[in-house]
C-alpha cells in the first residue's frame, strides 16, 4: 500500500475553526485525523503538512513507525508547536488506514481496550451559554437565575461532572480570558478582590444549584500568574472542586501553587512530546496530567501516560473539537491504565453532525464504542464544503 495524497480541510465551528487531515491510498482506504487548533495557526498547520507531503507520498502508510521517524527527522530543528501538531495530525490518519486495512478499531492494534465505557465530564460547562448562546441555539446564561435553569438541566443530563470557565455575570455578562487575550486584564494577568469576588460568585451558585451529587472544575487556563492562581483557589477551597486547571510553562512555579492550595491541580495539556511533560512528572508539579492526543499523537500521548503512572500520576484527555477529536481521544483513553477522566463539549454549533459520519454515543456521562474500524467516525466532505472556514 502507499500514500497517494494528503488534503486538509477546515470547517466553521462558529467562534473557531476545526482542522482535518485526509489521507489518501492507491488501495483506496481513506485515513482520517483531527488536528484542531484554535488560536491562531491552522493555516500554519495545512502549510506543514503541504511542505511534508512530499516526503509523504509514496511511503507505506503501514509502517507508522518509519513515516514518523523519518517526519520527525526532518523537522528537528523546528520540535513542539504547529510542527508536532501536523506531525500528529499525519500521524493519527495513519492508524486510522492501518486499522481499516484490517477491519478493526485503532485500540485493538495496540492490545485492546481496558474498558468499554470511559467517563465523562461536560467542558465549557455553562461557559458557551454565556459567550456563544446565538451561535448554540441555547438559552443564553445572563443571570444566576438562567444559571440555575441551567444546572437543572446538568442534574437530568446523566453527566457525573462539570468543568467551567471564569465567567462574570455583571451587566454584560462575559467569559474572563485574558490569557488568549479575549477580555480585559490582559496583558498583566492581575487579579483585583473585586475579581475574586466575581469567580466565588459563579462557582458558590454552581454548586448551590447542583448540589453536592455533581462534581465542579474550574479552568483557570494561563489567566493568571504564580501569585493569583493561589489567591483564587484559597477564594474557592470550601466549594469542594474536583480540581483546579491551570495552564503554566514552568514546572517549578505550577508546583509552588500545588504545595499551597488544598484543591487538585490538572495541567501540561498545552504541553508537546514527553521531554516537554518530564519535568513536571520530575517535580510532581499536578495531580492529574492532560494530554491531547490530537496535538501529541497517539504513540506519544501512550508514551506520556505511561510515564505519568511511573509517577503515580492519572491522566485526562485534552479535547475540545470535533466528533472525530472524541473519537481519537476515547481510544487512547481505553487503552492506558492510569486513566482518570476524559473531556468532552455537550453545547456546540448545530451543524456539528453534519459533519462527520458517526456520533459519539453518550449514556449517562459515558462514552461508548461502536466498534467500527478505525477511529469509528470519518468525515463527511460535502458538509466540510458545505461549512468551509474561509479565514
Amino acid at each position: 500500500m502507499k500514500i497517494t495524497s494528503i488534503s486538509v480541510f477546515h470547517a466553521d465551528a462558529g467562534w473557531r475553526p476545526w482542522t482535518f487531515v485526509k489521507i489518501s491510498t492507491n488501495e483506496g482506504i481513506i485515513g482520517w485525523s483531527e488536528c484542531s487548533d484554535s488560536h491562531g495557526s491552522p493555516k500554519g498547520i495545512e502549510g506543514v503538512i503541504k511542505d511534508l507531503s512530499n516526503i509523504l507520498v509514496g511511503q507505506n502508510p503501514l509502517n507508522i513507525n518509519k513515516v514518523l521517524s523519518l517526519l520527525e527527522s526532518r523537522t528537528r530543528q523546528s520540535p513542539g508547536s504547529i510542527i508536532q501538531k501536523s506531525i500528529a495530525g499525519i500521524e493519527n490518519a495513519l492508524w486510522d488506514i492501518k486499522a481499516k486495512s484490517l477491519n478493526i478499531p485503532v485500540n485493538e492494534l495496540l492490545g485492546g481496550i481496558l474498558r468499554e465505557k470511559i467517563d465523562l465530564y461536560w467542558s465549557h460547562c455553562g461557559t458557551s451559554r454565556v459567550r456563544a448562546s446565538e451561535l448554540i441555539k441555547k438559552q443564553k446564561i445572563s443571570n444566576f437565575d438562567d444559571l440555575e435553569i441551567f444546572s437543572n438541566e446538568i442534574i437530568k443530563s446523566g453527566f457525573k461532572t462539570i468543568k467551567t470557565n471564569i465567567a462574570i455575570l455583571r451587566d454584560n455578562p462575559y467569559i474572563y480570558m485574558p490569557g488568549f487575550a479575549k477580555s480585559h486584564g490582559w496583558p498583566d494577568l492581575n487579579c483585583s478582590d473585586e475579581l475574586i469576588q466575581d469567580i466565588e460568585l459563579w462557582i458558590s451558585n454552581f454548586r448551590n444549584f447542583l448540589g453536592n451529587n455533581i462534581n465542579i472544575a474550574l479552568d483557570l487556563n494561563f489567566n493568571f500568574r504564580t501569585s493569583g492562581f493561589i489567591k483564587i483557589a484559597k477564594a474557592l477551597e470550601s466549594y469542594n472542586l474536583s480540581w483546579l486547571e491551570i495552564d503554566s510553562y514552568d514546572s517549578k512555579s505550577l508546583k509552588e501553587i500545588k504545595d499551597k492550595i488544598n484543591i487538585p491541580i490538572t495541567s501540561c495539556e498545552n504541553l508537546y512530546g514527553s521531554r516537554q511533560y518530564k519535568p513536571y512528572f520530575d517535580n510532581k508539579s499536578m495531580d492529574i496530567a492532560s494530554i491531547d492526543v490530537i496535538w501529541n499523537g497517539l504513540q506519544e500521548s501512550i508514551k506520556i501516560a505511561n510515564t505519568a503512572e511511573i509517577n503515580e500520576i492519572n491522566v485526562t484527555s485534552h479535547n475540545f473539537n470535533g466528533h472525530l477529536s472524541t473519537f481519537i481521544s476515547m481510544h487512547f483513553c481505553s487503552m492506558i491504565k492510569n486513566f482518570q477522566i476524559a473531556e468532552v463539549d455537550v453545547d456546540d454549533i448545530p451543524w456539528k453532525d453534519e459533519l462527520f459520519s458517526d456520533q459519539p454515543l453518550i449514556n449517562n456521562g459515558q462514552f461508548e464504542f461502536n466498534n467500527k474500524s478505525g477511529w469509528g467516525c470519518d468525515l463527511n466532505e460535502n458538509a466540510l464544503n458545505k461549512y468551509k472556514w474561509l479565514g
